[in-house]
């Protein structure tokens, strides 16, 4: 694993580099950084060139202390930029949970960048805001996403030394099969630790306005498919999408007509997986990544 910095876009951003060949970008989550995709990146960087960045805000990459500066059109252009900055013209993408977000909102809006995407867990834009409109039982699992747009959720999360983040993401997903060593829980809690690196991850909550209703005017949604006409909504891309059966917070209710805005969409279920599968099913997860790229369709 090579480690690099660039300047782009107006942030350093930290990514970390292995293998050689076609280029797959991986685009991790909250409260995550680069690390957790570092079983798929040692497997498929035996065959591909594999990128994955700490995103804007996170672990060893430039924290903003604007909130707007977490805005979706700034997200999408770190990555542009990084691609543009490696000499990448065409690439796979591989993301998860907010990671998702940014990735689809990548391919809506930068399409010409993009060979085949592949989200796990996270349905379309349009489809998520739907569903945070419109669906009861969506709305009660992403209750949290109001708790992290509060002024107190830094103290939440930071609280008796990272308290809720160890236990709603490293024992979590250790007790579903993770096998994390004490240097990888280690690595994780260092990532939080880096300064402004917790608000900087909340702040995407923040700048999306993402979320159930408020009941304070907010009727639901976000605001990451803003700008875009409806045309361009629709990805004329292969899309790959790994359900994860027991996610608690993201809910199978919002891939209902994701074949209407994904023409070539592929579903593959992992029916042990939590929202944190890509700890727990790394070898599956790259399996299901390797077939997808494979493909010839």
């Amino acid at each position: 694993m090579d480690h690099h910095y660039a300047d782009i876009n107006g942030i350093r951003m930290h990514y970390v580099t292995h293998g050689a060949g076609e280029p797959i970008l991986f685009i991790h989550g909250f409260p995550e950084y680069w690390g957790v995709w570092k079983k798929q990146m040692n497997d498929l960087g035996k065959d591909y060139f594999v990128i994955a960045p700490d995103m804007r805000g996170y672990n060893l990459t430039s924290k903003p202390k604007e909130v707007e500066a977490y805005h979706i059109r700034h997200l999408v252009e770190d990555l542009r930029c990084l691609l543009e900055h490696l000499g990448i013209k065409k690439t796979n993408i591989v993301s998860q949970d907010w990671g998702a977000l940014v990735g689809w909102s990548f391919v809506l809006r930068q399409p010409e960048y993009v060979r085949r995407f592949v989200t796990i867990n996270i349905t379309h834009p349009a489809l998520f805001d739907r569903e945070l409109r419109e669906n009861p039982r969506q709305q009660l699992a992403a209750q949290y996403m109001l708790v992290f747009q509060t002024p107190n959720a830094e103290g939440q999360i930071m609280g008796d030394d990272y308290a809720w983040a160890r236990q709603a993401v490293l024992n979590d997903a250790r007790a579903h099969g993770a096998i994390l060593s004490e240097d990888d829980m280690a690595e994780w809690v260092s990532a939080w630790k880096q300064p402004g690196s917790v608000t900087g991850g909340l702040n995407y909550y923040r700048a999306a306005k993402m979320g159930p209703p408020d009941h304070q005017g907010h009727v639901g949604g976000s605001n990451l498919t803003e700008g875009l006409r409806p045309d361009q909504l629709v990805v004329n891309k292969p899309v790959l999408f790994i359900h994860a059966e027991q996610d608690t917070y993201l809910l199978p209710d919002g891939q209902r007509g994701l074949r209407e805005f994904v023409p070539q969409i592929s579903i593959q279920r992992l029916a042990e997986a939590t929202h944190w599968a890509t700890l727990e099913k790394p070898k599956e997860i790259s399996q299901l990544v390797r077939n997808f790229l494979n493909t010839t369709t």
